[in-house]
């Protein structure tokens, strides 16, 4: 019989490109979404439409925080190996929203902890972030890093769930790993991010924010790339590093079952490089409203993934030229313009 895999956030961005390509190899998946509005549900409705077309697929509709429903979840489809993506998303909603982390990010992720506990899970693999490296200038940003200065709420609960992933692997010798996501974008993308918002401005002629006055850069990731990373270190279950010391702990690794990788493209782009891209995928020219660095914003992001590519051989491959032009391709279609 296929592997069942327990996809959370099915209906999410990143959920809905790495069920559908579990579905292709062959793997039984089954999804959880509550479908919730931070974000246009019908987006999230139209990704699901599309799954549920798929035999091998399952969904339930429910919430994280619903320790009853997670834990019958686990109980009646006995999951081999977890992803969990789901979680609230977004640094400045954190600032306005706060509680709502707190439930989804914290609570949400203890029960898929202890779902997974109960039911022996082969491996939990979690997703994390690039923005855990907060105050953090030193680039690549590196997993052998510190990341005990957060600039947000958001990134504080991301480094709590690294934090919890590790007790359970150390209690439960439950195999966890976290993978920090550095800026993914592509087709069927969250209309929160800011290239899908400056693609929808441009072509409706609207001003475009370009906080810091548009001096960043980040490590953009396309889908495909992120969703490949994912597969390979699902079935790249973790083992205790015997080298690893209490007298300089090493914070990518432990003596528990436990690993942290960078999932990145490897090589930051300026902003202003990235809207020129952008442009030229549009055939329009972008209004640029420059304005200053707004609360939990990060000047840089850059992944080191030496580790994540010793382990799995794992690098990214598209550029984000072939990367826009897919998403705008997408984007055109799916919306009609």
């Amino acid at each position: 019989m296929p592997e069942i895999i327990l996809v959370t956030g099915a209906a999410g961005f990143i959920g809905f490109h790495l069920t559908q390509k579990l579905l292709e190899i062959g793997y039984n998946v089954i999804g959880i979404d509550n479908l919730n509005t931070y974000y246009d549900i019908n987006l999230k409705q139209a990704r699901l439409a599309l799954l549920e077309k798929q035999p091998m697929f399952q969904f339930s509709l429910l919430n994280l925080s619903d320790k009853t429903a997670i834990s019958e979840v686990f109980h009646r489809y006995q999951p081999h190996k977890v992803v969990h993506l789901a979680g609230q998303a977004g640094v400045r909603y954190s600032i306005t929203n706060p509680h709502a982390y707190a439930d989804s990010n914290l609570v949400g992720f203890l029960n898929i902890l202890e779902g997974c506990r109960h039911s022996q899970v082969q491996h939990l693999v979690f997703a994390s972030s690039s923005s855990v490296y907060g105050a953090n200038t030193k680039m690549p940003f590196s997993v052998s890093d510190n990341t005990d200065h957060p600039i947000s709420l958001y990134a504080a609960t991301k480094k709590a769930n690294e934090m919890m992933a590790h007790t359970y692997s150390h209690l439960y010798h439950l195999p966890t790993t976290g993978l920090r996501f550095f800026t993914v974008y592509g087709p069927w993308g969250r209309p929160d991010m800011a290239y899908f918002i400056f693609t929808k401005s441009i072509i409706e002629s609207s001003p475009i924010d370009l906080f810091n006055y548009g001096q960043m850069r980040r490590d953009f990731t396309y889908i495909d790339d992120i969703i490949e990373g994912i597969i390979r270190v699902l079935n790249n279950i973790p083992s205790p590093n015997t080298r690893w010391s209490g007298y300089h702990p090493e914070p990518g690794t432990s003596f528990a079952p436990y690993r942290i990788y960078n999932i990145g493209n490897n090589q930051p782009v300026e902003l202003m490089r990235f809207i020129e891209v952008l442009e030229d995928c549009l055939g329009m020219k972008a209004n640029k409203n420059l304005l200053p660095l707004q609360p939990g914003d990060v000047l840089e992001t850059y992944a080191d993934i030496s580790d994540l590519h010793r382990d799995t051989g794992f690098k990214p491959t598209t550029p984000i030229e072939l990367g826009l032009t897919r998403f705008v391709d997408w984007y055109r279609g799916y919306y009609g313009v």
